[in-house]
């Protein structure tokens, strides 16, 4: 099955050449005494795919570069997808470089060349918890569960009564108590004038 190359969600029309350049990166020891070198593999580097092709017309002109000069402006990955990426792991790219040409001699031709890099796919949104320990998140939605819990405990009560002031009983009781007093003392002075003679 033939796939056209497709660039997020726009085929590529008319292309007359496309190609890829792909290698992996390798640091090399020399082994003293030994016939050959031992390579570390530093894995792959970034694919790059060049494409190329011509365009006629006005409209189509128009259109073509409306749709490879908005991804390229913003230089974020889009989806890839072509026959020669087949047993590849390519899925996103960015477009690195464009070339476009158009002659005196061929006005209504457009021929253009441009360049995709591999790139990683977008990152997730970051994680505001991801960094907090999973037991702290569950005791603190517990403490919000008790506080929620709480205060429906307090709606269902209603109204509380207020008490106001509750030592005002006991200033009363020690008014008399006071006034019961006071009469002692006009007897106790009473008393101690009969026997101070």
């Amino acid at each position: 099955m033939n796939i056209r190359p497709i660039l997020g969600d726009w085929e590529i029309p008319n292309i007359e050449a496309i190609d890829t350049s792909e290698r992996r990166s390798f640091v090399e020891f020399e082994v003293p005494g030994r016939a050959g070198s031992v390579f570390h593999d530093l894995n792959t580097g970034p694919a790059t795919i060049r494409i190329r092709g011509s365009l006629f017309g006005d409209e189509r002109r128009d259109e073509f570069l409306q749709a490879l000069r908005v991804p390229y402006r913003d230089g974020q990955p889009v989806t890839f997808a072509a026959d020669i990426l087949t047993a590849t792991e390519v899925q996103y790219v960015v477009i690195e470089a464009m070339d476009l040409v158009q002659r005196s001699d061929a006005p209504d031709q457009l021929h253009y060349r441009f360049s995709l890099r591999e790139s990683p796919p977008p990152p997730p949104p970051p994680d505001p918890f991801g960094a907090l320990d999973s037991d702290l998140l569950d005791q603190a939605a517990g403490l919000v569960e008790a506080a929620t819990s709480a205060l429906d405990t307090i709606q269902t009560l209603g109204d509380v009564p207020d008490f106001g002031d509750p030592t005002e009983g006991v200033r009363s009781a020690l008014d008399v108590v006071r006034g019961a007093a006071g009469g002692l003392d006009a007897a106790a002075d009473l008393l101690g004038g009969l026997f101070e003679d």
